[in-house]
Formats: C-alpha cells, sequence, structure tokens
C-alpha cells in the first residue's frame, strides 16, 4: 500500500499548482500523522540548480513556479476519518475538478486539479487516499501541491524519460 502510494505521489507530483490548504494544516501538529512540508523557498532554491540542458532547464521552470508541496498521512481510523471530513469540506468549498478515481481491494485514490490561467497550467493538484481492506487500522494521505504548472513542460519532461507515454506536444 505504501509503495503504490508513493508511486502514485511521484507520477503526480508535476500535475500541480495553487491552492489554499490552512484546512489540512490541522493535521501538522497530531502526533500519528506524518507530515511533509515543501515550501516556495526549497523549490526556489532548487531551480538554483544547473545541468541537464534543455531538459534540465525545463525542470528548473517547473519547479520555480511550484509554490507548496503538503502531504499528510496516517494510520490512525480517528484522523483517517478527520481527513475524509476535511477533503470533503474542502471539495464543496473549493473549484477542483475531479481528474481520476482509482479503486481497488487495498484502497481508494482520488485525484482533483484546478485550472490555471489557461488550458496549458494547473494551479493545484489534491490526491486523497484512503485505506478499504482494513476499517479497524485505517489509513489516509492528503497530497496538495500548488503553484503555476505548465504542462507542456510537463509532457516534454515525460516523453523524454518515457517515450512510450502517450503525452504528445500540441503543434
Amino acid at each position: 500500500m505504501k509503495k503504490v502510494i508513493l508511486i502514485l505521489i511521484v507520477a503526480i507530483l508535476p500535475f500541480t499548482s495553487i491552492a489554499q490548504t490552512s484546512l489540512f494544516d490541522k493535521f501538522e501538529d497530531m502526533d500519528d500523522v506524518t507530515t511533509i512540508v515543501v515550501t516556495k523557498e526549497l523549490f526556489k532554491m532548487a531551480s538554483k540548480f544547473k545541468g541537464g540542458g534543455e531538459e534540465g532547464k525545463k525542470y528548473q521552470e517547473m519547479v520555480q513556479s511550484l509554490e507548496s508541496l503538503k502531504v499528510f498521512t496516517t494510520e490512525n481510523a480517528t484522523i483517517a476519518g478527520e481527513m475524509n471530513v476535511a477533503v470533503t469540506k474542502y471539495l464543496k468549498s473549493s473549484k477542483l475538478n475531479e481528474l481520476m478515481r482509482v479503486k481497488d481491494k487495498d484502497a481508494n485514490v482520488k485525484v482533483y486539479v484546478r485550472p490555471g490561467k489557461d488550458d496549458d497550467h494547473v494551479s493545484e493538484l489534491l490526491m486523497f487516499v484512503s485505506d478499504l481492506k482494513d476499517k479497524a487500522n485505517k489509513e489516509a494521505v492528503i497530497l496538495s501541491l500548488t503553484g503555476n504548472i505548465d504542462l507542456n513542460n510537463i509532457a516534454e519532461i515525460t516523453e523524454a524519460h518515457i517515450p512510450n507515454s502517450g503525452l504528445k506536444l500540441k503543434k
């Protein structure tokens, strides 16, 4: 389960952007919640590293446009329930569009995006993963990535690493 979540986080990381995530910040100080918070300052620092030619430049542009990354995970059933309520409440008050849903015997994964300044940009990505296999030992993950992501850069980078990915640029 944790490997699947990590793979999804890494796969979706480039597709995210701008959000009001203060609703989720309450989970940061809870004892049974593992929290990862990456700020704009770290993204700025990461964008300063040189190298990689044209592809490296695309990575720099993408990373520089990120505002924040927040990940909250728990294996506490009570907190997992609170996370579900918080995500549901946030979805009702935000202008996020459902991007995809994946449900199998182990987990329920939902991914939402907020459109950016035009069709080529995304301003927020929200992913919520909830564990379905064991009601008594429920797991949950909230991932929020905000910024100004150019989907054309994502497509170019993805195509460079995964030539048969199916992501093609508009000409």
